[in-house]
Protein backbone atom coordinates (compact mmCIF):
# COMPACT_ATOMS: atom_id res chain seq x y z
CA UNK A 1 0.00 0.00 0.00
CA UNK A 2 2.65 2.90 -0.76
CA UNK A 3 1.25 3.98 -3.77
CA UNK A 4 -0.20 7.08 -1.99
CA UNK A 5 0.06 10.72 -3.64
CA UNK A 6 -1.02 14.26 -3.37
CA UNK A 7 -4.57 15.21 -5.35
CA UNK A 8 -4.47 19.04 -5.88
CA UNK A 9 -6.97 19.88 -2.95
CA UNK A 10 -3.69 18.63 -0.42
CA UNK A 11 -5.45 15.24 0.72
CA UNK A 12 -3.86 11.93 0.32
CA UNK A 13 -5.53 9.90 -2.21
CA UNK A 14 -4.86 5.71 -2.92
CA UNK A 15 -4.72 4.28 -6.04
CA UNK A 16 -7.52 1.56 -5.08
CA UNK A 17 -5.71 -1.30 -7.63
CA UNK A 18 -3.45 -1.51 -5.22
CA UNK A 19 -5.59 -2.20 -1.98
CA UNK A 20 -6.36 -5.60 -0.68
CA UNK A 21 -5.06 -8.91 -1.50
CA UNK A 22 -5.49 -10.94 -4.64
CA UNK A 23 -7.84 -13.32 -2.56
CA UNK A 24 -9.97 -10.60 -1.53
CA UNK A 25 -10.44 -9.42 -5.21
CA UNK A 26 -10.99 -12.70 -6.26
CA UNK A 27 -14.35 -12.66 -4.02
CA UNK A 28 -15.02 -8.77 -4.52
CA UNK A 29 -15.84 -9.92 -8.45
CA UNK A 30 -17.47 -13.40 -7.29
CA UNK A 31 -19.95 -11.90 -4.57
CA UNK A 32 -20.46 -8.43 -6.43
CA UNK A 33 -18.64 -6.06 -3.83
CA UNK A 34 -16.07 -4.55 -6.13
CA UNK A 35 -17.58 -1.24 -5.93
CA UNK A 36 -18.58 -0.76 -2.78
CA UNK A 37 -15.00 -2.29 -1.90
CA UNK A 38 -13.56 0.75 -3.91
CA UNK A 39 -15.54 3.37 -2.59
CA UNK A 40 -14.58 2.36 0.86
CA UNK A 41 -10.56 2.45 -0.17
CA UNK A 42 -11.36 5.71 -1.57
CA UNK A 43 -12.72 7.24 1.26
CA UNK A 44 -11.16 5.49 4.28
CA UNK A 45 -8.21 3.66 3.51
CA UNK A 46 -5.01 5.33 4.79
CA UNK A 47 -1.03 4.26 4.54
CA UNK A 48 0.07 6.43 7.54
CA UNK A 49 -2.00 8.00 10.60
CA UNK A 50 -4.03 10.59 10.53
CA UNK A 51 -4.36 13.53 13.52
CA UNK A 52 -7.61 11.55 14.67
CA UNK A 53 -6.08 8.29 14.30
CA UNK A 54 -2.84 9.26 16.34
CA UNK A 55 -4.75 10.77 18.88
CA UNK A 56 -7.34 7.40 19.14
CA UNK A 57 -4.30 5.89 19.70
CA UNK A 58 -3.10 7.71 22.47
CA UNK A 59 -5.94 6.32 24.97
CA UNK A 60 -6.33 3.04 23.99
CA UNK A 61 -5.86 0.70 27.06
CA UNK A 62 -6.21 -2.89 25.02
CA UNK A 63 -5.36 -4.17 21.59
CA UNK A 64 -5.15 -7.30 19.19
CA UNK A 65 -2.59 -8.26 17.56
CA UNK A 66 -2.98 -10.86 14.49
CA UNK A 67 0.24 -12.95 13.15
CA UNK A 68 0.97 -16.00 11.18
CA UNK A 69 4.20 -18.02 11.03
CA UNK A 70 5.70 -18.81 7.48
CA UNK A 71 3.71 -21.57 6.93
CA UNK A 72 0.28 -19.64 7.48
CA UNK A 73 -0.31 -20.95 11.17
CA UNK A 74 -2.01 -17.83 12.95
CA UNK A 75 -1.99 -15.94 16.14
CA UNK A 76 -4.15 -13.61 17.84
CA UNK A 77 -3.13 -12.09 20.98
CA UNK A 78 -4.22 -9.71 22.99
CA UNK A 79 -2.14 -6.35 24.64
CA UNK A 80 -2.80 -4.17 27.53
CA UNK A 81 -1.61 -1.43 29.43
CA UNK A 82 -2.01 2.49 30.63
CA UNK A 83 -3.17 5.01 27.89
CA UNK A 84 -0.83 5.30 26.09
CA UNK A 85 1.16 2.03 25.90
CA UNK A 86 1.06 1.94 22.51
CA UNK A 87 3.78 4.73 20.85
CA UNK A 88 3.27 6.77 18.09
CA UNK A 89 6.70 7.13 17.07
CA UNK A 90 5.34 9.15 14.10
CA UNK A 91 2.26 8.88 11.21
CA UNK A 92 4.47 6.13 9.89
CA UNK A 93 5.63 4.20 12.86
CA UNK A 94 3.73 2.94 16.00
CA UNK A 95 5.59 1.00 18.53
CA UNK A 96 4.20 -1.40 21.39
CA UNK A 97 6.24 -2.75 24.32
CA UNK A 98 6.19 -6.46 24.76
CA UNK A 99 6.99 -7.89 28.97
CA UNK A 100 7.27 -11.15 30.30
CA UNK A 101 4.89 -13.50 29.47
CA UNK A 102 4.10 -17.73 29.80
CA UNK A 103 7.28 -18.12 27.81
CA UNK A 104 5.61 -19.40 24.94
CA UNK A 105 6.47 -15.99 22.67
CA UNK A 106 3.78 -16.84 20.23
CA UNK A 107 3.39 -13.38 18.47
CA UNK A 108 7.40 -12.83 18.45
CA UNK A 109 7.60 -15.97 17.08
CA UNK A 110 5.62 -15.42 13.92
CA UNK A 111 6.64 -12.32 13.30
CA UNK A 112 10.34 -13.76 13.08
CA UNK A 113 9.13 -16.31 10.23
CA UNK A 114 6.36 -13.74 8.38
CA UNK A 115 6.97 -9.62 9.86
CA UNK A 116 3.21 -9.09 8.46
CA UNK A 117 0.90 -8.42 11.29
CA UNK A 118 -2.68 -6.45 11.48
CA UNK A 119 -3.31 -4.74 14.63
CA UNK A 120 -6.85 -4.00 16.20
CA UNK A 121 -8.05 -1.36 18.30
CA UNK A 122 -11.53 -0.08 19.82
CA UNK A 123 -13.34 2.05 21.94
CA UNK A 124 -16.04 0.24 23.78
CA UNK A 125 -16.56 2.88 26.20
CA UNK A 126 -17.42 6.08 24.30
CA UNK A 127 -16.96 6.50 20.43
CA UNK A 128 -17.67 2.64 19.85
CA UNK A 129 -15.20 2.38 16.60
CA UNK A 130 -12.59 0.59 15.63
CA UNK A 131 -9.02 1.36 14.09
CA UNK A 132 -7.18 -1.32 11.70
CA UNK A 133 -3.38 -0.62 11.75
CA UNK A 134 -1.39 -3.57 9.45
CA UNK A 135 2.13 -3.13 9.04
CA UNK A 136 5.21 -4.66 8.99
CA UNK A 137 6.92 -5.34 12.32
CA UNK A 138 10.53 -5.76 13.64
CA UNK A 139 11.40 -6.66 17.06
CA UNK A 140 13.69 -4.52 19.43
CA UNK A 141 15.64 -4.55 22.41
CA UNK A 142 14.22 -2.41 24.91
CA UNK A 143 17.42 -0.54 25.16
CA UNK A 144 18.02 0.33 21.37
CA UNK A 145 14.66 1.74 20.98
CA UNK A 146 14.80 3.88 23.98
CA UNK A 147 18.51 4.75 23.06
CA UNK A 148 16.93 5.86 19.81
CA UNK A 149 13.72 7.55 21.77
CA UNK A 150 14.84 8.84 24.64
CA UNK A 151 11.28 10.67 25.24
CA UNK A 152 10.05 7.20 25.80
CA UNK A 153 8.29 7.02 29.49
CA UNK A 154 9.95 4.62 31.70
CA UNK A 155 8.08 1.82 33.47
CA UNK A 156 8.84 1.28 37.47
CA UNK A 157 6.52 -1.08 38.31
CA UNK A 158 7.56 -4.64 38.72
CA UNK A 159 6.58 -6.47 35.76
CA UNK A 160 5.70 -3.27 33.71
CA UNK A 161 9.37 -3.10 32.38
CA UNK A 162 9.38 -3.63 28.80
CA UNK A 163 11.91 -6.26 27.69
CA UNK A 164 11.74 -5.62 23.90
CA UNK A 165 9.47 -3.51 21.47
CA UNK A 166 7.92 -4.41 18.59
CA UNK A 167 7.96 -1.62 15.93
CA UNK A 168 5.88 -1.69 13.52
CA UNK A 169 5.72 0.26 9.84
CA UNK A 170 2.20 1.25 8.83
CA UNK A 171 0.94 -0.02 5.37
CA UNK A 172 -2.80 0.24 6.03
CA UNK A 173 -4.72 2.61 8.35
CA UNK A 174 -8.25 2.12 8.16
CA UNK A 175 -11.71 2.56 10.36
CA UNK A 176 -13.78 -0.49 11.91
CA UNK A 177 -17.47 0.81 11.92
CA UNK A 178 -19.35 0.73 15.21
CA UNK A 179 -22.21 -1.70 13.93
CA UNK A 180 -21.24 -4.38 15.63
CA UNK A 181 -18.72 -2.97 18.92
CA UNK A 182 -20.47 -4.06 21.99
CA UNK A 183 -20.57 -1.16 24.17
CA UNK A 184 -18.74 -1.64 28.02
CA UNK A 185 -18.85 0.18 31.00
CA UNK A 186 -15.12 0.52 33.04
CA UNK A 187 -14.45 -1.52 36.43
CA UNK A 188 -11.98 -0.22 39.01
CA UNK A 189 -9.60 -3.34 38.94
CA UNK A 190 -6.00 -3.65 40.60
CA UNK A 191 -4.19 -5.43 38.11
CA UNK A 192 -1.27 -7.85 38.96
CA UNK A 193 1.28 -6.75 36.66
CA UNK A 194 4.08 -8.13 38.24
CA UNK A 195 2.41 -11.49 39.14
CA UNK A 196 3.75 -14.63 38.73
CA UNK A 197 0.93 -16.90 40.78
CA UNK A 198 -0.92 -19.10 39.29
CA UNK A 199 -3.88 -18.16 40.78
CA UNK A 200 -3.50 -14.33 40.38
CA UNK A 201 -3.13 -15.13 36.52
CA UNK A 202 -6.20 -16.99 36.09
CA UNK A 203 -4.92 -20.78 37.09
CA UNK A 204 -6.58 -23.74 35.32
CA UNK A 205 -9.36 -21.39 34.37
CA UNK A 206 -10.62 -24.45 31.59
CA UNK A 207 -9.48 -27.01 33.56
CA UNK A 208 -7.08 -28.55 30.74
CA UNK A 209 -4.36 -29.40 33.68
CA UNK A 210 -6.58 -31.00 35.88
CA UNK A 211 -7.41 -33.07 33.05
CA UNK A 212 -4.41 -33.55 31.84
CA UNK A 213 -3.75 -34.80 35.57
CA UNK A 214 -1.88 -31.69 37.18
CA UNK A 215 -2.68 -30.83 40.19
CA UNK A 216 -5.02 -27.47 40.75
Amino acid sequence: MSNADQNPTGQTSIDTTACGTRGEQVMQEQLGTAFRADRFYTRQMCTRLNAAMIEFVARRELMFVGTSAADGSCDVSMRAGPPGFVHVFSEELIGYPEYQGNGVLASLGNIVENPHVGIFMADFVDELIGLHVNGTASIVVDDDVRAAHPDLPVERLRGRRAERWVLVDVEEAYIHCRKHIPQMVPADRVREWGADNPARKGGDHFGVAAERGFAR
